[in-house]
């Protein structure tokens, strides 16, 4: 997109970006196995692999599923419980690669394997997390591509305040789940505070708490709504923009799901950058790269939408300094 957010990355190496169009084919006898572990559910549509960005990068690389290439996936359905038997399972198989983008499934496959190699997708900070000693050179068997960065709330929050000039009051929503999820608490805070902005935190654990959170920020004069990023709220994306709009809150979130199911706006990595890198990364190590000596790349490419059809219900006209930045405008 046009937007620069300067100041929000560490850039690392990123000439796992280049990588051969075509894939060595594999021994006689031998067809690489990568393991998929999903915190999540298997998706509804029958073709949903179609549409899978991991496959479609790993096509353009030059390995096709069922043809150089097997594919296994472990779901856990949204309960964690399942994952550290889903990821021993595939160490049993054994596959070649783990490859997981939830930090719970990452922890299961962590505690699985300290030999297979695994390749992680979209986390905050891999390195409090544990699971690499620095991102230069991750040391371990785990590599991958980090995600949201805590000062990514700060520059959601200068959004949402450009969009909605007058709110005086934000709710912030957090999930307890995530590790960073306290950074980025502190550094909405500090964002807030240099806007003029008092703010109210919602930390929801469970979707049963969604509907009396929305009713706690309406009742303290919240005009706004910020979404802080969690696996936990990704799941709910459809139920917290509906509440959204149900109670007249502007909001914004971090992942462009959020605002195609009705949010007013998102902003953050693009997703199919993200599993670009992902599956340079398999591919590189399917060809005999080691993790430990493969950067952990930072996003670079961020994407802004904004759902005009909902800033109209909302009764809200948002500016072209926003409209001009947006990858998307849903209308």
């Amino acid at each position: 997109m046009r937007f620069n957010p300067i100041g929000l990355l560490v850039t690392f190496a990123l000439g796992l970006l280049v990588a051969p169009l075509a894939a060595t084919a594999p021994p006689p006898g031998k067809m690489p196995r990568i393991g998929v572990l999903e915190l999540g559910a298997p998706p509804a549509s029958p073709d949903w692999k179609a549409h899978s960005l991991l496959l479609q990068n790993l096509r353009k690389l030059g390995w096709l599923e069922g043809q150089n290439l097997v594919l296994e996936y472990r779901w856990a359905n949204g309960q964690p419980s399942r994952l550290s038997s889903h990821a021993a399972e595939l160490v049993r198989l054994p596959v070649d690669v783990i490859v997981v983008s939830a930090s719970p499934a990452i922890h299961a496959a962590q505690r699985a394997t300290t030999t297979i190699p695994i390749v992680m997708v979209s986390v905050s900070d891999p390195v409090e997390e544990g699971f690499v000693t620095d991102l230069a050179r991750p040391g371990g068997n785990i590599t991958g591509v980090g995600g949201v960065v805590p000062e990514l709330s700060g520059k959601l929050l200068e959004l949402l305040k450009e969009a909605v000039p007058g709110v005086a009051r934000l709710a912030v929503l957090a999930s307890p789940a995530n590790p960073a999820t306290e950074r980025m608490v502190r550094e909405t805070e500090r964002a807030a505070q240099a806007l003029g902005v008092q703010t109210q935190l919602l930390i929801v654990g469970n979707p049963d708490r969604f509907e009396p959170a929305f009713e706690a920020a309406i009742s303290e004069g919240a005009g706004a709504l910020l979404v802080l990023p969690s696996v936990f709220l990704s799941y709910h994306q459809r139920q917290i923009a509906a509440l959204a709009l149900k109670n007249g809150l502007p909001a914004i979130y971090w992942q462009r799901g959020f605002a195609e199911a009705g949010g007013l706006m998102a902003y953050g990595p693009s997703s199919s950058h993200l599993w670009q890198h992902a599956a340079a990364h398999v591919d590189k190590i399917l060809k005999g790269a080691k993790p430990a000596d493969l950067p952990v790349e930072q996003p670079m490419k961020f994407e802004l939408v904004v759902n005009l059809k909902t800033a109209k219900v909302l009764g809200l006209t948002i500016s072209p300094f926003i409209l001009f930045q947006a990858d998307k405008v849903i209308q």
